[in-house]
């Protein structure tokens, strides 16, 4: 498979090195394109299988699938260029916050090929939730191809693209949220005695296992927290303060709090 790579910064950049580093892609072809000359060079350093151009134009001619990892305010023009060389076989993978499949139709024309996704940064660690909205145009081979691409960077799940704006909330922006908590335990540790690097490990483990135990386990998330906290121990007590001063209501709200800018983003796109 020929597969480009448009916009290697945080996301673009974790995907294409989860990508380049499986065994799936081992015999495929990677094309590369970004303004960071050295960026792209390191990357083609780091795999045989790499090669880097200065041309959107030429990326697209050579490519099935095309991987869009550019800001939403650089999407205007990177489109013009992609539409110049663009074919209805190829397929568009977009990571654009606020970009919908239909702003990039109406650049590459009604019978496009457009995906639009929704990661987040743990797929710098190949734990990245995907969120995938399937174009009307994109076939089950379509669809097989971009799996090939995303899978190595985390998990995927399909979505209408009518629920991207809660997916921002909920996995999009909330590993920002996640950090802001273990950075508290990490705080609250040092300021009880413990070393910071010690404290640090202590917190994201727990914050992992937590984690690893939703996924697996059959019980309800709150029967979980239920199980941790023993009557009149330290848990129940810490969890009954953090209860008391609103610690849901406050995620909630932070939650609603990118939903609304995400939809307010997408808006502003439309109305340009």
């Amino acid at each position: 498979m020929k597969t480009g790579f448009i916009g290697i910064g945080n996301m673009g950049g974790a995907i294409l090195s989860s990508y380049a580093s499986s065994d799936t892609s081992r015999t495929d072809q990677i094309m590369i394109c970004d303004l960071d000359r050295a960026a792209c060079e390191k990357k083609e350093a780091e795999h045989s299988h790499v090669s880097m151009t200065d041309s959107i134009a030429d990326l697209v001619a050579g490519s099935e699938v095309i991987v869009v990892g550019v800001k939403p305010q650089g999407m205007a023009p990177v489109m013009e260029e992609i539409a110049d060389a663009y074919r209805p076989e190829k397929v568009i993978i977009s990571m654009a916050a606020g970009i919908s499949i239909e702003w990039i139709r109406g650049y590459l024309g009604d019978d496009a090929r457009i995906i639009r996704i929704m990661p987040n940064t743990p797929a710098q660690v190949g734990e990245a939730m995907i969120a995938l909205c399937r174009g009307e145009n994109i076939t089950d081979e379509d669809l097989k191809k971009a799996k090939k691409v995303l899978t190595p960077a985390g998990v995927i799940r399909i979505v209408e693209e009518d629920q991207i704006d809660c997916v921002i909330g909920v996995s999009g922006s909330s590993p920002a949220y996640t950090y802001m908590y273990i950075e508290g335990l990490v705080n609250a540790a040092v300021a009880n005695g413990m070393e910071e690097e010690k404290a640090r490990v202590f917190a994201a483990q727990s914050v992992l296992g937590a984690a690893k135990m939703v996924l697996e386990s059959d019980e309800t998330i709150e029967q979980l927290r239920i199980n941790v906290c023993s009557p009149g121990g330290t848990t129940i007590e810490a969890v009954n303060r953090l209860m008391e001063n609103g610690f849901m209501d406050k995620v909630a709200e932070g939650f609603q709090a990118a939903v609304d800018r995400s939809i307010e983003m997408t808006r502003e796109k439309n109305e340009k």
